[in-house]
């Protein structure tokens, strides 16, 4: 085989850019693809720039601020991104001095161009958002742990039938409420919301997660209620020490419906919101960085259980979680939670409105 025919000719590069070769066999065919550098390092070479240039004044007129000339960003993969007003100091990153022009080329340790100080920016505009998605977390993780002892000291049986189930089992009513809310959303509430909102996609993504955050307060008010009223069944029969108290277990469904409701608005919504507004050559970080609000809610349940615990059960109390629950009081958790929610709707409120929506220039290739 001559060594030219080794080499795909469709255009085709290997990593240091040379042509990609077919190993031989024929059977490999390189994919086209474009290496855009280290996103941190783009991000972190904006920060150093501008804490350089702390004492340099941003320029009244922004189009003085250095960005390429060409059509598109010298970020590959990238559109160029419009200036915005907030985060100002960041913008010092962009202004050219004397001691830029000493060499020929630029330093992006000293320099950075508008589109990569906007990256900067939009990353910061998004972790706010990130930071409400960990409380709405905890509040799913719930379904888990808790809501499976909940519903241990539950009646099981299916009917008055024999057939007895696994508590846990009733998790599968939240992918069922999955199932059933897209094409909810989809077909009803997108066009009916488009009529009033005139947007596209009926609701925004911030709106969206809104309304699941909304959703998550009153998952865990329908926890906190099933569990008063199964203890106070308790009190009333005297029966704290019976391991199934007799109520049904599939009182729970109430609450495993409302969170899997809420992940339709608030997970899916996150995870586009944060691919829409996520700089071009970061969306698959920032994809991945909104997924991460499921481990941290997860750590922070751990913590949230951990401090309940040391602080109610002092001086022989058993607490408010408890191995026997019928001593405990769930409820004060659930409320707890509740409460943590709506504070946290409060916040992502005004994180919202403080937003701004990032904006591209040309189309991305």
């Amino acid at each position: 085989m001559a060594e030219e025919d080794i080499y795909t000719k469709d255009g085709t590069v290997d990593y240091r850019g040379n042509p990609a070769n077919k190993k031989e066999t024929g059977t490999w065919r390189a994919c086209p693809f474009i290496i855009g550098g280290s996103p941190l390092t783009r991000l972190f070479q904006v920060i150093v720039a501008s804490i350089r240039k702390y004492k340099v004044k941003v320029p009244a007129d922004k189009s003085l601020l250095h960005e390429t000339a060409d059509a598109e960003s010298n970020i590959k993969g990238s559109r160029k991104v419009e200036h915005t007003k907030d985060f100002s100091f960041f913008d010092k990153a962009a202004v050219e001095t004397e001691k830029d022009n000493v060499k020929e080329s630029v330093d992006p340790w000293r320099l950075s161009t508008v589109t990569q100080v906007e990256e900067l920016k939009s990353i910061i505009r998004l972790l706010p958002i990130w930071a409400t998605g960990i409380i709405f977390a905890a509040v799913y993780s719930q379904m888990s742990n808790l809501f499976v002892l909940q519903g241990d000291q539950m009646n099981k049986y299916v009917g008055n039938s024999s057939f007895k189930i696994p508590s846990a089992s009733l998790s599968v009513f939240d992918p069922l409420s999955v199932i059933f809310w897209v094409p909810i959303y989809d077909r009803i509430i997108v066009p009916v919301a488009r009529k009033f909102t005139g947007h596209k996609t009926g609701l925004t993504q911030l709106q969206r997660m809104g309304i699941g955050l909304v959703i998550s307060v009153f998952a865990m008010v329908s926890a906190a209620v099933l569990e008063m009223i199964r203890l106070a069944m308790v009190e009333r029969h005297n029966i704290y020490e019976v391991k199934e108290v007799p109520i049904s277990v599939f009182w729970q469904v109430p609450q495993y419906f409302l969170i899997g409701c809420a992940e339709v608005f608030t997970f899916i919504g996150q995870l586009e919101f944060f691919y829409q507004e996520a700089p071009d050559a970061m969306r698959s970080l920032c994809s991945a960085l909104s997924l991460t609000t499921v481990a941290l809610g997860n750590y922070l349940s751990s913590l949230l259980v951990t401090i309940t615990m040391s602080i109610t059960a002092k001086n022989g109390k058993p607490g408010w979680i408890p191995d026997n629950l019928n001593y405990g009081h769930v409820d004060y958790f659930f409320w707890v939670l509740a409460i943590l929610s709506v504070l946290n709707l409060v916040a992502f409120l005004l994180i919202s409105k403080w937003y701004t929506y990032k904006i591209p220039v040309g189309t991305l290739r």
